[in-house]
């Protein structure tokens, strides 16, 4: 949420939480100028996607004149200032001290999908894990921290880095091994609870899905409709493929974890290690052809728009138009692109006025 002068943060005007607390659209973040929008159990991506419009709509209205841009990061804002209200966020800021400050820039999609059937589910969630780079690539929309050029295509996944128990999850061979992992974590007051195990693919114990936490926050609802359908349809191959028998690539942590960082350095740009094949080959082919395996999942006619605009996504280079924007204009040029670009809703487009 920005201030429609200056574009830096601001906390929202009152209490939106409380205005608009009906079933948990509008959730706190640990920054007081990020909010959660949260949708609730759909069937398709489309579906999601409209109820995430209608929310944003209806949330731009809430600000009263306030902006609201979908960044992975704010472009300028110093890593010091507030964090939310609330005993759960002062104690993060107590362990985790500069991590949660941080942390806090960090603003991310989070995308559900549930899969039925526990060993199945554990397959697919050990294989997503390889994949969960490619997203990081295609999603990048945060080169610039602390009004500074980062020289990376997102500089969230850093952000986040500086929380414990983030980047890449580790691989479970079983069930068992994951409640070993979980009971010594919370035995030991490692951790408080399973919602602190924010690795950018994780299987989400307490609602019962696969989590796909890789992707910057994004503008655009196409942007969104894109990677959320390319997430499912990912999610859906692989059960296909487990479905008729294959055992499903789980690749070491360590591997990925370098995908991850080439990813957020380079995005859509640079390459990556094909994991399977044990070669360097460029992100966008990459990309391209987990496209093509989702449009043959038994998913493709429900995914069939949103993959299209997953493509789109692949003929532009978002970073390089954000530092195009920095250079006419300056950082508060790029926050305002931003607003102009999330706010720019069927029906709806404030602009500058309000």
């Amino acid at each position: 949420m920005l201030d429609p002068e200056s574009f830096d943060l601001v906390s929202p005007p009152g209490d939106i939480f409380m205005e608009a607390s009906d079933g948990g659209v509008f959730k706190r973040e640990m920054s007081p100028s990020q909010v959660e929008v949260v949708t609730g159990i759909c069937e398709t991506t489309s579906q999601a996607v409209a109820e995430l419009g209608v929310a944003r709509r209806r949330l731009i209205g809430l600000l009263a004149g306030k902006r609201l841009a979908g960044l992975g990061t704010h472009p300028f804002a110093a890593p010091w200032d507030g964090i939310s209200p609330g005993r759960r966020y002062q104690d993060i800021l107590e362990e985790q001290q500069l991590g949660a400050r941080l942390g806090r820039l960090a603003a991310g999609l989070h995308i559900h999908v549930a899969v039925a059937g526990a060993d199945r589910a554990l397959a697919v969630y050990n294989a997503l894990r390889g994949v969960a780079p490619l997203f990081v690539a295609l999603a990048a929309n945060a080169p610039f921290i602390a009004g500074r050029d980062s020289g990376l295509a997102t500089v969230r996944p850093m952000l986040s880095d500086a929380l414990p128990r983030q980047g890449v999850g580790p691989r479970f061979v079983s069930w068992a091994k994951l409640e070993d992992y979980v009971g010594v974590g919370l035995d030991a007051g490692a951790f408080t609870d399973v919602s602190q195990l924010w690795w950018e693919c994780r299987l989400n114990l307490r609602l019962g899905t696969i989590e796909l936490r890789a992707p910057d926050s994004q503008m655009s609802l196409g942007d969104v409709h894109g990677l959320a359908a390319l997430a499912h349809a990912t999610v859906a191959d692989l059960c296909d493929r487990y479905d008729e028998g294959a055992s499903l690539d789980a690749f070491e942590t360590h591997t990925i974890q370098e995908n991850r960082w080439r990813a957020a350095r380079f995005g859509l740009s640079g390459s990556l290690i094909d994991l399977g094949r044990g070669r360097m080959v460029p992100t966008r082919v990459l990309v391209d052809e987990l496209i093509r395996r989702g449009e043959g999942s038994r998913l493709h006619t429900t995914v069939a728009h949103g993959l299209q605009l997953a493509g789109g996504r692949l003929d532009r280079d978002m970073p390089a138009e954000q530092r195009g924007i920095v250079a006419e204009g300056g950082v508060r040029a790029l926050a305002e692109w931003a607003a102009d670009a999330t706010e720019r809703l069927p029906g709806v487009h404030l602009g500058a006025t309000g």
